[in-house]
């Protein structure tokens, strides 16, 4: 059986790896749960999975779940925690295994490095941590020992393209995307869009920063990062191809000129299976993937419109510069996507203020960091943009 801790347990990713563990019980057990605020969510889980601790981000609303808890269920002896030292202890207890990593955001970095010094494998969805702390992650990863298993669509799609296959076989990675809602759109029609519109994406069911992130097409960018770290290319060997079916969720081409790609229904509730079942295959969950649906009888592919989108430009900027500046762009991003979700600012703001920040921070990149170093200048360059959003 499998030990898991759930980091990130309320979110999209979260509850659909706890419908995996439920539905598969002598397999998996989740024996830690975290979350930022939601603990209605997160306490039904409790009663559900009794998991051995979980964690609340917000001490209030920590201290709020512990009371609900202690009144209404005092034989559950799930132990409360809180803040960042309460993510890191329910990464690391002994008793997982297996850290599946869904924290939204650079919040997820700290929890996933401590986790692998412990030797826990990690089932990783949060592609924030590699983006940021990629330079210090795969290094620890490989002295470690231990497994990252990726559960990105489209990074679990590589994944599996790639085994049995070696490395120099490797040509170049074709990461698809569905191009968003506002595939088409001219830079003058975006001035307008709202967060409904924003929201409203075509084909993914997620939560709101990977939502909005995927209308700015900043969601491929930071997945060209991520995917530069966990399969040893340059970002320039990555390219983005816009699929608007998402059919295909990702390919590999060969040295050979041959093209393997994987297809299927899109749903996370596969690539987390796949995940958490490796080096195995799990049972099928999803209905049977059908080639004569209509939806597969004309599979198209595009270039992405980088006038338009531009973040996707800076964020392969940001992979070939290297240094702190993926952790600067991702935490401009943050900012700014925050902004947006709140009302605050227009869609296109999002874009002008992570360019600007960026701009302000490279003339001091340097190419050698520490964790701190990572995380101070994300702290930095988020509070920057919070200015900047600000004014």
């Amino acid at each position: 059986m499998r030990k898991i801790s759930v980091l990130g347990s309320t979110g999209s990713i979260g509850t659909q790896t706890l419908e995996v563990i439920r539905q598969n019980p002598d397999d998996f057990k989740a024996v830690t749960l975290t979350c930022g605020s939601n603990i209605d969510l997160l306490y039904d889980q409790i009663l559900e999975f009794k998991p051995l601790a979980v964690s609340v981000f917000d001490e209030g609303k920590a201290n709020e779940l512990k009371k609900r808890l202690n009144d209404n269920n005092p034989e559950i002896k799930t132990e409360v925690f809180y803040g960042e030292q309460g993510d890191i202890t329910c990464a690391t207890i002994p008793e997982a295994d297996t850290v599946l990593g869904a924290i939204v955001g650079v919040a997820g970095l700290k929890p996933t490095y401590e986790a692998i010094l412990k030797g826990k494998d990690i089932a990783l969805a949060n592609k924030e941590t590699l983006v940021a702390g990629g330079d210090i992650i795969m290094p620890l990863v490989s002295r470690m020992g231990v497994d990252l298993l990726p559960v990105d669509s489209e990074h679990c799609a590589i994944w599996q393209c790639l085994w049995g296959e070696r490395k120099e076989n490797l040509d170049r990675i074709l990461i698809t995307a569905s191009g968003g809602p506002f595939r088409g759109y001219t830079r003058e029609k975006l001035q307008d869009v709202s967060l409904e519109n924003a929201l409203n994406h075509p084909t993914w069911k997620m939560g709101g920063k990977i939502t909005i992130d995927s209308s700015t097409m900043m969601n491929k960018g930071l997945e060209v990062i991520e995917a530069s770290h966990l399969f040893g290319v340059e970002v320039d060997r990555v390219d983005v191809v816009v699929h608007p079916q998402s059919v295909i969720h990702s390919m590999i081409r060969l040295r050979d000129g041959s093209v393997l790609a994987q297809m299927g229904k899109p749903s996370m509730i596969l690539p987390i299976m796949v995940a958490l079942y490796y080096p195995d295959r799990g049972p099928r969950l999803l209905e049977e993937f059908d080639p004569f649906d209509p939806k597969c009888s004309n599979l198209t592919f595009e270039r992405c419109d980088t006038s338009v989108f531009g973040l996707l430009d800076l964020a392969y900027e940001a992979g070939r510069t290297k240094g702190f500046m993926p952790a600067v762009l991702n935490a401009a991003n943050e900012a700014s996507v925050g902004a947006f979700l709140k009302g605050k600012i227009g869609f296109l703001d999002i874009e002008d203020t992570v360019r600007k920040v960026y701009e302000e921070f490279l003339p001091r990149n340097k190419k050698e960091n520490s964790l701190d170093d990572i995380l101070g200048f994300s702290n930095e360059a988020f509070i920057k943009a919070g200015e900047l959003l600000n004014k």
